[in-house]
């Protein structure tokens, strides 16, 4: 950067000299004289004197890690769902440590007297029999789940993991903005955000002095699994599934921290008991840490429309033999309402008031609050009393400054009598603003945090620093992802060094984790996602054969060019593009299944997957017929490889690895039979054997295997019976038989199961079969049972 010739010796003055907050709104940077807050001066030292280049390098540096760790955010529009690149903020909120210990100490008395508050809601009442809540805020409210009154969670406490949105006002203090109950989202995304920001300011940067936030998440991990000991020891993650926003934030913390994601379908309720349906049966599950919302959870009792639920759960819950975490019902904290009478409630259950306060809220159902709103609507919010939005999330049925959002033209006094009980009024509040580096300069945007608390044994601990979400305008209703808000990481900076920490404990005794389960959704999965990448390798290595024999006679009457059409049509891939849209397609459904099992597949095969997509894209949009496009398909080609390579010299060798590698050895051995029948088949043109062995990547082993040319002795010996080639048949029947063996139940009591009767008997014969005698009879037999060794797997194994 360059600086005006008075400033050369203080670049952070120069950087900050016409950084502007505006009037009346406090500043997470500027303190309330006007000065740099203390914590602030050694990062802006530091970034003052990086060159934009040097800013330029980190902060793409930053935004690469989010992109090659498949870190995105769904927005969902008119047109449908779409995926857009994690919005980071690059430039951190910084906060002392004592300002933390303070905030920190605040939010656990809050949560503390919600966990009594939704106590009361669903036990004794006491609250709207004393006068402290308006019963018709409870019993009308939709988050109030009436199945759940007088259901005990079996841990003891309704409330276990929770966040807290907060601003600060223009003197500095910080006040509530609202608190999430119902299934916090976010903690995932500090993790990924907190990693990018790490990359993108490590040397000159010191890190020692900020906190980590991985004790954290051992502390929550380590009270789930001392939940579940006295129970099974099973424990997961609920997700709402891939169509959620946040199903990346599901799959992350599910992978972080060793723990199953499950769907609502991954679930049954037997004899009262939560079941989890994996690939060796039904096994009972004790903690399901819950990230969708409470309705969906069980459609038997709850929301009868949900599809994504499980019959049964809330029955199981009351019999105490599952734990939710968060129970099911909490959401009703996260009302707008709620909001006007904690203050009062806390005085009452907790004789003392909120260390930190609420935005003020006024319930329209009471005369003199309805009142009071109607004389002071120009300078608040009015929305609806059960909505569970954050005051900057705004409805069509909104009032700002005495303006309905969707412009319509209507009394607002007598809206008000007419919606009293269904509405809240909220003051119109000013958030702080932190840093953001827009267009070469610091400017001030409004922020607001969420922090996150967890229960431990030791009580309440909460997330040193969590995420904060930034407007991209001054405008603080565009705090939201949808309407173009980012996000940025938090720091919590010491004046001493922080001691180091990790998810793992340093103390205690050497210990193998027992295997997790592998539910049968994601088996199928991992299965799918085998069979369609080899499938869009055989796809590419047909179309490359037929491009490559146009490259050379330039004649598309070429017999071979027409066999190979004739296959692909009969296979529903019409050649009509120099790369047809079915190779796409393939890959598409590929990272379809990656991305439901996030969870247990590892960044570089979910980037080697994207990668060959993008290359696809990009090939086959600027290819012609031809030599071009062959070389373009070989491309292709060593993008599959580099993904199966990642798979099988990276992947661990539990459950999940044996159905991926499954799915792949048999679409090769249908693929390979299904070649082996048309171009060795009496009327394949000359030149078919060729094909084939090209086909099977086995030129090289011919020519070293047989001193003579290609013929259909040759090719159906090397290509199905040599148990030595890995392009064989053979050879990929022998390889599922091994890993069928190391299934559940693959043999019980001496007596093999059908799927592995099924793949011994596929074996023997082609290991007793001569090339002569495998005409095109025994060629369309080992189709179909290779056919029904699929069949076979799935009713085994993944229904």
């Amino acid at each position: 950067m360059d600086w005006p010739d008075s400033m050369e010796h203080d670049p952070a003055a120069a950087l900050i000299a016409h950084y502007s907050v505006p009037a009346g709104v406090a500043d997470e940077m500027i303190g309330p004289g006007g000065q740099v807050r203390a914590v602030w001066k050694p990062f802006l030292d530091r970034f003052a004197r990086l060159s934009d280049e040097d800013l330029a390098r980190r902060f793409a540096r930053g935004d690469r890690y989010l992109r090659d760790a498949g870190v995105f955010f769904r927005q969902y529009r008119e047109d449908g769902p779409t995926e857009r690149d994690w919005p980071l903020s690059h430039v951190p909120v910084l906060l002392h440590e004592g300002e933390w210990q303070q905030i920190s100490a605040a939010l656990r008395q809050r949560a503390d007297l919600l966990e009594r508050v939704v106590a009361d809601l669903y036990g004794p009442g006491d609250l709207v029999r004393s006068g402290h809540l308006p019963p018709e805020l409870v019993a009308g409210n939709p988050a109030w789940l009436r199945p759940m009154v007088g259901v005990a969670p079996p841990s003891g406490h309704y409330l276990h993991f929770l966040a807290f949105e907060l601003g600060r006002n223009p003197d500095g203090s910080w006040f509530v903005l609202g608190d999430r109950t119902e299934a916090p989202s976010g903690a995932g995304f500090a993790l990924e955000n907190r990693v990018a920001t790490t990359r993108t300011f490590s040397d000159p940067f010191p890190q020692g002095h900020i906190h980590r936030l991985s004790g954290f998440f051992r502390a929550f991990r380590d009270a789930m699994q001392a939940a579940a000991r006295g129970n099974d020891g099973r424990l997961g993650i609920l997700t709402s599934g891939l169509g959620t926003e946040t199903y990346f934030e599901h799959a992350y913390i599910a992978r972080y921290l060793g723990l199953m994601l499950l769907e609502g379908e991954d679930l049954t309720v037997e004899n009262g008991r939560t079941m989890v349906r994996t690939v060796a049966g039904l096994k009972p599950l004790s903690v399901l840490w819950r990230r969708m919302d409470a309705s969906f959870a069980d459609p038997l009792e709850l929301d009868d429309g949900s599809q994504i639920g499980t019959p049964g759960l809330a029955a199981s819950i009351r019999g105490g033999h599952l734990s939710m975490l968060n129970a099911l019902g909490t959401g009703v904290l996260q009302t707008r309402a709620l909001l006007a009478f904690l203050p009062r409630i806390a005085r009452h259950l907790q004789g003392q008031p909120l260390a930190m306060s609420n935005i003020a809220t006024w319930w329209c159902g009471q005369d003199k609050e309805r009142q009071y709103v109607r004389q002071n609507a120009g300078r608040m919010m009015l929305a609806n009393a059960y909505s569970q939005d954050l005051p900057f999330e705004v409805g069509p049925d909104t009032v700002i400054a005495g303006r309905f959002q969707d412009g319509r033209a209507q009394d607002l006094s007598q809206w008000i009598d007419q919606q009293a009980r269904h509405l809240v009024g909220q003051e119109a509040v000013s958030l702080s603003t932190t840093p953001v580096f827009h267009n070469g300069a610091l400017v001030p945007r409004p922020v607001m945090l969420r922090v996150f608390a967890a229960r431990t044994d030791q009580g309440w601990t909460l997330m040193p620093g969590g995420y904060a979400r930034i407007g991209r305008s001054g405008d603080a209703t565009a705090l939201a992802l949808r309407k173009g808000g980012s996000v940025a990481d938090v720091w919590i900076v010491s004046d001493d060094p922080v001691p180091a920490d990790s998810l793992v404990a340093k103390d205690g005794p050497f210990q193998r984790a027992t295997p997790s389960l592998l539910p049968a959704r994601a088996a199928d999965n991992l299965f799918w996602l085998g069979r369609y990448v080899e499938r869009a390798e055989g796809l590419i290595r047909l179309v490359r054969a037929s491009h490559m024999r146009l490259a050379e006679t330039g004649d598309l009457r070429d017999a071979r060019v027409r066999r190979i059409g004739a296959f692909l049509e009969r296979s529903g891939v019409p050649l009509d593009q120099p790369v047809p849209q079915a190779i796409p397609d393939q890959v598409m459904y590929a990272i379809r299944c990656a991305s439901k099992v996030r969870d247990r597949f590892s960044i570089d095969g979910w980037t080697a997957l994207r990668a060959l997509q993008d290359d696809i894209a990009d090939r086959r949009s600027r290819v012609s017929h031809g030599d071009e496009a062959a070389r373009a398909l070989g491309q292709m080609l060593r993008g599959t490889a580099a993904f199966s390579g990642l798979v099988h010299d990276n992947m661990y060798r539990f459950s999940g690895w044996r159905f991926l590698s499954l799915g792949r050895a048999l679409e090769r051995a249908q693929s390979m039979a299904y070649v082996l029948g048309d171009f060795c088949a009496p009327d394949a043109p000359e030149g078919g054997f060729d094909i084939a062995i090209e086909l099977g990547d086995s030129v090289m082993a011919h020519r070293r295997r047989y001193l003579i040319e290609t013929n259909r002795n040759t090719v159906i010996d090397l290509l199905a019976l040599d148990h030595r080639n890995p392009r064989s048949i053979r050879f990929q029947v022998s390889f599922m038989r091994r890993l069928v063996s190391e299934l559940p139940e693959a043999e019980v009591n001496g007596t093999l199961s059908p799927l592995s009767a099924a793949i011994l008997r596929i074996e023997t014969r082609l290991a007793t079969a001569e090339p002569a005698r495998m005409d095109a009879g025994r060629l369309q037999a080992l189709s179909r049972s290779l056919t029904q060794l699929s069949d076979t797997l799935t009713n085994s194994y993944l229904t």
